[in-house]
């Protein structure tokens, strides 16, 4: 069998040396098909390639593509030349993981990264801030507004009352964390108004004050209910509706007592709130805020013991109160709502409860 190539050295005609598998090629090159001249470059050549299928070619793997082993530039990158060009979008970005914040020992200098509360226990200090001065004068004024309108009528004792029954709904709200929580407080302060009015229209019988209550936790208790939070925020909210919607309607007690005792407790509250925000001590404070609070109503309860026990009694009610709007670093919406409404709406069920026993 010959193998006649249609161009190359041999011309046409001519027959090809037989070979062997493995006999290398001439240095004669051989022609392209259709090529009917020698090749130029012939003798600068030193190697020839095997055209024809060989035991070495036979055993080797398939040349890829040259689409596939060609270099790719990097991303975002073009190519300096190329036939065709490929646009490779580039990965959307990953945004980076926030560090957790390390929280470091607490020093007299301050850091950021821990609250005041925190900075205070670690330093030994206590984590609690008293109202201070200013909400103090706020209780006084509160107070003798109270006790003014006491003396004056129903009515105008009436004023005062529901200001005092709005601002204790909405400081007990935000000393718990809860805000904005407009239907919790105005919850509250509903049943504070309707405490009230069955008040008047039963000649300010103490007994609607514990059954608007009783009617109001269930009241909380159904809306809890129907709320689609977490069990947990439900329980928290339904224990801060309560006690707000308690305190504000408590504080009717003031409407509920007779005159005497109103005025009496109210300007015992204000004189033991305001000695208490003096510079002094805790415990020194306490006791001549007490001690205050007691002359106070011994001076404006004509000179009686009862008058002063009165006053006294009103004023360990007023002191809680006041404890309760210091605690755990409260913000200055706390101190202008819950410490100033707090001391009197806790005093309010003591004043009708020893006015009626000393009466």
């Amino acid at each position: 069998m010959t193998n006649q190539p249609y161009g190359g050295g041999y011309g046409y005609g001519a027959q090809e040396p037989p070979r062997t598998p493995y006999q290398q090629p001439q240095s004669q090159p051989q022609a392209w098909p259709g090529q009917g001249y020698d090749d130029p470059y012939a003798d600068q050549q030193h190697t020839q390639q095997w055209q024809g299928q060989t035991w070495e070619t036979q055993m080797q793997p398939p040349v890829a593509a040259a689409e596939e082993t060609s270099y790719l530039p990097p991303q975002g990158v073009a190519p300096v030349a190329s036939a065709a060009p490929v646009h490779i979008p580039e990965p959307a970005p990953v945004a980076a993981a926030e560090p957790e914040p390390e929280y470091g020992p607490a020093t007299l200098a301050g850091n950021a990264r821990i609250t005041d509360a925190q900075r205070a226990r670690a330093e030994g200090r206590s984590p609690v801030i008293e109202p201070g001065m200013q909400p103090a004068v706020l209780t006084a004024v509160l107070g003798l507004l109270l006790a003014g309108g006491a003396a004056l009528g129903t009515y105008a004792l009436l004023v005062p009352l529901v200001v005092l029954q709005g601002v204790t709904a909405a400081g007990w709200f935000r000393l718990n964390g809860m805000w904005p929580a407009r239907q919790g407080i105005a919850l509250g302060f509903l049943g504070a108004l309707v405490a009230d009015a069955a008040m008047l229209l039963s000649d300010r019988s103490p007994g609607v004050i514990l059954g608007t209550l009783g009617v109001w936790v269930l009241l909380s208790l159904v809306l809890q209910l129907r709320s689609h939070a977490d069990p947990d925020e439900r329980m928290y909210g339904l224990m801060a509706t309560v006690v707000a919607a308690a305190l504000a309607i408590a504080a009717g007690g003031y409407l509920a007592a007779d005159s005497d005792a109103v005025v009496v407790g109210a300007v015992a509250v204000a004189a033991a709130t305001v000695v208490r925000a003096l510079p002094v001590a805790t415990a020194a404070s306490v006791v001549i805020a007490l001690a205050a609070a007691a002359g106070a109503g011994y001076a404006v309860g004509g000179m009686t013991s009862d008058g002063a026990l009165l006053g006294a009694g009103a004023a360990v009610c007023a002191l809680i109160g006041h404890r309760a709007a210091s605690y755990d670093y409260p913000s200055r919406f706390v101190h202008f709502t819950a410490g100033v409404a707090l001391p009197l709406a806790a005093a309010g069920p003591v004043v009708y409860t020893l006015g009626r026993m000393f009466g």
